[in-house]
């Protein structure tokens, strides 16, 4: 993966290229985060490049101090970069650093004394069960054609009945529905990392793919995308963006009422039944049961409303 960095000297443009080529190949890293993590090195050779008066190579970037470091999160917060930004900056710098010195022996040990800024836990804002039901409902109401009502049903009834993500969704292929989907009771689903995990099927949502899959007009062939547009190609993420974003304006639901919401509301509902949350952490696909733990602030919340509302001396 080519790099272009003008803020930078050869043998550092060198070394970037060759971290984002293992970032894509050895740890298979999504596109999107290769493509930010560059662009968050970019942003902080450029800096390097002001702040030392040139720009850098290796050696100046191994001589760097915790107080150059500090600048650079005082330059962000000049230029009122937001702090969720600004984390994920953090991260990919000491992803490159830690590239450094485990591929090539070069270390610079200042940069594990910066602290990531603190982000402020936002709890996952789930639909209700009604909210959930009467949005799949009201789908074939505001979509046409008719294969299009079936196409948008069956895809949010999958992030919802099954708690994927929407990219995970949209690149399955019609292949791994099997020849019967009606009778599909697992769908194996490749996640981040490129790890796959196997996910149960709800009837429901079974006859909902089938219904779609005999109603849809494009080829069949088994390594075609499962869920295509108008043409026959593959569906976009923000056709379903835009179909949450009329559903929601329809129902009166709040601007929350998103695509991954559903997926969102799949974990929560699961524990608020009383699914063991290692479970629910497979389901999901997780590499961390501590990312999974959000949602028992959801559920921890939620209890509390019913107490307050319901004990006469709350």
């Amino acid at each position: 993966m080519e790099l272009l960095i003008p803020s930078a000297r050869a043998d550092v443009l060198a070394v970037a290229a060759e971290w984002c080529s293992w970032l894509a190949h050895e740890k298979r890293q999504a596109a999107a985060s290769v493509k930010a993590y560059q662009t968050d090195l970019l942003g902080f050779l450029k800096f390097c490049a002001d702040h030392l008066g040139e720009p850098p190579g290796l050696d100046q970037l191994l001589a760097l101090s915790t107080a150059d470091f500090r600048s650079w999160l005082a330059w962000r917060h000049r230029r009122g970069l937001a702090r969720s930004s600004t984390t994920r900056a953090v991260a990919a710098l000491r992803n490159f650093y830690r590239y450094l010195d485990r591929q090539h022996g070069r270390h610079n040990p200042a940069l594990k004394a910066l602290r990531t800024p603190r982000l402020p836990k936002r709890l996952p804002r789930p639909l209700s069960t009604g909210q959930a039901r009467t949005l799949l409902a009201t789908v074939p109401e505001i979509a046409d054609p008719d294969w299009i009502a079936r196409r948008d049903t069956a895809l949010l009834l999958l992030l919802y009945g099954a708690g994927l993500r929407v990219g995970e969704a949209l690149a399955l292929a019609r292949g791994a529905l099997g020849r019967d989907p009606a009778m599909q009771r697992s769908l194996t689903v490749t996640g981040k990392g490129q790890k796959q995990r196997l996910v149960p099927i709800l009837p429901v949502v079974a006859a909902a793919l089938a219904a779609y899959l005999e109603a849809c007009p494009h080829a069949r062939d088994p390594g075609a995308p499962l869920f295509v547009g108008l043409r026959g190609k593959r569906l976009q993420d923000s056709i379903v963006r835009r179909r949450m974003r009329d559903l929601r304006r329809l129902l009166g639901l709040p601007e929350s009422a998103t695509p991954h919401a559903l997926r969102h509301s799949f974990a929560s509902h699961l524990l608020a039944g009383g699914a063991d949350l290692r479970v629910i952490q497979e389901l999901l696909g997780h590499a961390s049961l501590s990312t999974t733990q959000i949602y028992t602030g959801v559920d921890g919340e939620r209890l509390m409303q019913l107490y307050h509302r319901a004990h006469p001396r709350a």
